[in-house]
């Protein structure tokens, strides 16, 4: 997403760590293995915390049936899946870690993709699109995997933000026959929210790229606990985090409302 252009390795305790040295073709402006031998990047793993927490939130709240009966949905597995995986990877600096993260960041592209693309009624649109998803995504990954280059990662997720908001834009402003309005302004208001949030994470992402340098003075200069505040690419995960919640939230509401409205269709054509 940025880091094809920047590497920050070499910091005097990368070679001290459990799983050093580090390998991963990316490395960022938090300095290796300061707080733990066991966390690489210190901030930038606890922070995943928050993509796990809110895919454990759906998971565990209403409709849960338990600790073993969780409510789950390919959307929530997804951002569980990209919270650990992002977390080895900051924690190991490994490359095959590195790997996992991006997959798992293209697993989430992926089931809000087909989230809103979708409507869960039966169909051949929607067998159209679930199968051309499922041979797309996993044939894309693998050609990632192969080439290591990170700018197709970068090319391939910005484009799916850019259909999701296209195909958010139709839902939301010339669907015929449209939402019941009040439901069309909260989801257009939180929808913003949501590409708000991933827009500002992305910028302090790129911040943190760009000016590193002094970044690391700054933090120096202020000391902990402060400090942490100022890992702006852990800031990234957090916003996004709750970007891709919120998105998450819309979407599955936008499928129960078109699921009723194919539902009285039904009625009114059976009687």
């Amino acid at each position: 997403m940025g880091h094809h252009n920047r590497h920050f390795a070499g910091d005097r305790f990368a070679l001290s760590g459990a799983w050093s040295p580090p390998t991963s073709s990316a490395n960022f402006c938090e300095e290796d293995f300061v707080v733990s031998r066991y966390l690489a990047e210190f901030i930038n793993s606890l922070t995943n915390l928050a993509y796990i927490y809110f895919a454990l939130r759906y998971m565990y709240g209403k409709g849960s049936r338990g600790l073993l009966a969780p409510k789950t949905d390919f959307m929530s597995i997804s951002l569980l899946v990209l919270g650990v995986c992002s977390f080895l990877f900051h924690a190991s600096l490994r490359q095959t870690m590195q790997f996992a993260d991006e997959l798992g960041m293209l697993l989430l592209a992926w089931s809000l993709l087909q989230g809103i693309l979708t409507v869960r009624r039966p169909g051949g649109y929607d067998r159209l699109v679930n199968i051309t998803l499922a041979i797309v995504f996993p044939l894309f990954s693998a050609f990632y995997v192969w080439s290591g280059k990170i700018i197709y990662h970068a090319s391939a997720f910005t484009l799916i933000v850019i259909l999701m908001i296209v195909r958010g834009h139709h839902l939301f402003y010339f669907r015929d026959p449209a939402f019941p309005t009040a439901k069309l302004s909260e989801w257009r208001v939180r929808g913003a929210k949501a590409l708000a949030a991933l827009v500002v994470g992305y910028i302090l992402w790129n911040i943190d790229l760009e000016l590193c340098a002094q970044l690391r003075s700054l933090r120096e200069s202020v000391g902990l606990p402060w400090a942490w505040f100022l890992e702006l690419h852990g800031w990234w995960h957090v916003l996004t985090a709750v970007a891709a919640s919120e998105f998450m939230d819309v979407v599955r509401e936008l499928q129960e409302e078109m699921t009723k409205e194919e539902e009285q269709k039904s009625l009114i054509t059976k009687s």
